[in-house]
């Protein structure tokens, strides 16, 4: 219970002012993914290089996802540095940088016009990221108690500016030409940056701190959490390298094993937090929160199967999108509403008292 109530009184330091503007924004971004994925079935059957298809995917990645968790981390990083947020401008700035990019970006990739609404949108993104990685930078430096879940998001940060500025990159690469290969050779390396990189490394360095907390639980293991730190990392990297330098189907084995040794370990990791729980009962949104850790098998099914499509020479168009699917609409979004239906009371609590 003492940790519940550091929580609070650290969770004030960040104005709900600053907060609930991520959460209304990313919430009515769900409600436009889903109703473009609505009107938009029919390029669901095509190939998943599609306007409307890319449209859906950023608003799901960019403007569901990725502003959520902006918020949540404005929020929660006092948790995990036992310190202050640097600065509400700079999260303030944050959100309108995003805000007004991610619109133009999507507009354009919903009208295939990768002019300058998707430039431009392109650059607020970026912007936006930049301004979150400072305030989470300086944050650590100031705070005396950096640890390993402070260091997961950091590094998710940098995976995200990497990320947005790969992106920007093959916007560009439409009318510049800045690389030998067009855009589309590039989207999965694009893609898995974002997905591995950003959502999953976030998503393992903030769950496992929160989730052990929620449960009162007294397991802590910070050498399993840097072996993690150290699995994603590297399958990240060797992904990159293999990606770009020896693209062979038959070599993505190795970034994909490590990434399986990365989700079992950080699985058994919330296993042994639930067992040593001293909470006996488990609440709805955390239950949520257990369950995505469970989901995020099927999207790794579903690339292993890809994968052996590829590796065959087979058509694998079809399991691309079923893997983008489960992976936005699936896993993402149960982790997303296990823990904003947790923390969205304690910003209210904030913002009454």
């Amino acid at each position: 219970m003492p940790a519940i109530n550091k929580k609070v009184s650290l969770v004030k330091n960040t104005s709900y002012k600053v907060v609930l503007p991520f959460y209304i924004y990313a919430a009515l971004s769900f409600l436009v993914g889903c109703l473009l994925l609505l009107t938009s079935s029919a390029a669901f059957t095509q190939h998943y290089f599609h306007p409307q298809t890319l449209a859906v995917t950023h608003t799901m990645a960019l403007g569901w996802g990725t502003m959520m968790i902006l918020g949540a981390g404005h929020q929660l990083l006092p948790v995990l540095i036992e310190g202050r947020l640097y600065s509400n401008a700079l999260a303030w700035l944050s959100f309108i940088f995003a805000g007004t990019g991610i619109p133009l970006l999507v507009a354009g990739f919903y009208t295939f016009n990768m002019g300058w609404p998707a430039q431009s949108g392109g650059i607020f993104i970026n912007a936006a990221v930049v301004c979150y990685l400072i305030n989470i930078g300086v944050s650590l430096v100031k705070s005396k108690h950096e640890n390993v879940h402070a260091v997961f998001v950091f590094t998710a940060t940098l995976w995200l500016l990497l990320t947005t500025l790969f992106g920007l990159l093959l916007v560009y690469n439409f009318s510049l030409h800045i690389f030998s290969k067009s855009s589309l050779e590039y989207l999965s390396l694009h893609a898995h940056l974002g997905i591995a990189g950003w959502f999953l490394l976030m998503v393992m360095g903030v769950g496992s701190r929160l989730i052990p907390m929620f449960l009162i639980s007294k397991f802590s293991n910070a050498k399993w959490l840097w072996v993690i730190y150290a699995l994603v990392n590297t399958g990240l990297i060797s992904f990159m390298i293999l990606h770009i330098y020896l693209p062979r189907p038959t070599l993505y084995l190795f970034p994909v094993a490590t990434m399986v040794s990365a989700l079992l370990l950080f699985a058994w990791y919330c296993r042994k937090a639930f067992i040593q729980r001293i909470r006996k009962q488990v609440d709805d949104q955390l239950k949520i929160s257990l369950f995505s850790v469970l989901m995020m098998v099927l999207p790794l099914i579903v690339l292993i199967i890809t994968l052996i499509l590829l590796v065959s020479g087979k058509d694998n168009s079809r399991m691309v999108l079923l893997y983008g699917f489960s992976i936005f609409f699936g896993w993402i979004t149960a982790i997303i509403f296990g823990m904003t239906f947790k923390t969205l009371p304690f910003i209210i609590w904030n913002k009454v008292y």
